[in-house]
């Protein structure tokens, strides 16, 4: 009998959309609560309307569902974060305040979701290690540094099990990004199946970590799911599928779509991009609990074309 009951905040973003069916496949539709601040387009079964800074109305939902385990995915984005500072901070930290707190009262185990824009400029861009230099120069990467150390801080101090990963840029068909610097490898797969040449907004050899997003699932649930004598690391798990630039996904394109073309304007986002690590060391995550990529460049390409092609055939 299933007796996990999991919240989600953020659950309309990229990821949360995607881990909502994940986990629901998991454990049970009845099982999870997906929320957010904006109403779906297309709910597909419960769904609450909720504001994770509304501390209140995070209780009461609390208290009617009596969650076990919280993925705490409301967060504002790198690039959308630049534009109003301050306002991204107040939403990535006293969100993630007011869910740890939530998670204590209810015991509850605690999904955080890092990035790799925890790295700046003096982290090692080759194969950046778990432990290393952490001085981000952006307000979202600020954020998930300190939110990493108040994870490890109410693990160590409360009991609470927190976990958390350094996602890379995510690439996904289901959806579209909600205002990263990695966006670009989404959308130039959208405009490809739809015919249409794309402009880039980074250089084109701006080589940066990303991640199919079946692998960030996958990562996701064998994470929360391995035992807590084995999670060694409770800031945030380097991550890492592949690394790639703007021409060269681009180039893969073309080998299925001869006819797609690309220009590079970069702007404001170029110089978040070049802060960033080029690739990643996830050997933690794969000693401790046996994290391994499925996809490479090639067979995430091939497999985001097929899928796109069949909503264009759909639709």
């Amino acid at each position: 009998m299933n007796t996990e009951r999991i919240l989600l905040t953020g659950a309309g973003g990229q990821i949360g959309t995607v881990l909502t069916r994940a986990l629901r496949e998991k454990h049970g539709s009845d099982q999870v609560l997906p929320t957010d601040i904006r109403l779906p387009e297309e709910p597909e079964g419960a769904f609450e309307n909720m504001d994770v800074l509304d501390q209140q109305q995070l209780q009461s939902t609390a208290g009617r569902f009596k969650p076990t385990q919280i993925y705490h995915l409301a967060a504002i984005l790198s690039a959308k974060g630049e534009k109003n500072p301050r306002r991204a901070w107040d939403i990535n930290m006293q969100g993630l305040f007011n869910v740890l707190d939530l998670a204590r009262e209810w015991e509850a185990k605690v999904f955080f979701p890092s990035s790799i824009a925890v790295f700046g400029r003096y982290s090692p861009k080759q194969q950046t290690p778990q432990h290393t230099v952490l001085q981000p120069e952006t307000v979202y990467g600020i954020s998930k540094v300190a939110g990493e150390s108040w994870c490890q801080y109410y693990f160590e101090k409360y009991g609470l099990d927190v976990r958390a990963l350094r996602y890379p840029g995510i690439i996904g068909y289901q959806s579209m990004p909600g205002g990263g610097t990695t966006d670009y490898a989404v959308e130039i797969f959208h405009q490809a199946v739809a015919g249409k040449s794309y402009v880039c907004f980074l250089r084109a050899d701006t080589r940066l970590p990303m991640l199919y997003m079946p692998d960030a699932i996958r990562a996701t649930l064998e994470l929360m799911a391995a035992p807590a004598e084995q999670i060694t690391v409770r800031t945030g798990y380097n991550l890492a599928g592949m690394s790639f630039t703007p021409a060269e996904v681009a180039r893969e394109i073309q080998r299925h779509l001869p006819g797609f073309e690309v220009q590079y304007r970069p702007d404001f986002r170029q110089s978040i991009a070049d802060s960033w690590t080029q690739s990643i060391d996830d050997s933690q995550a794969r000693a401790d609990w046996g994290w391994k990529p499925e996809y490479d460049l090639s067979s995430m390409t091939q497999d985001m074309l097929r899928h796109l092609r069949e909503r264009v055939t759909i639709g």
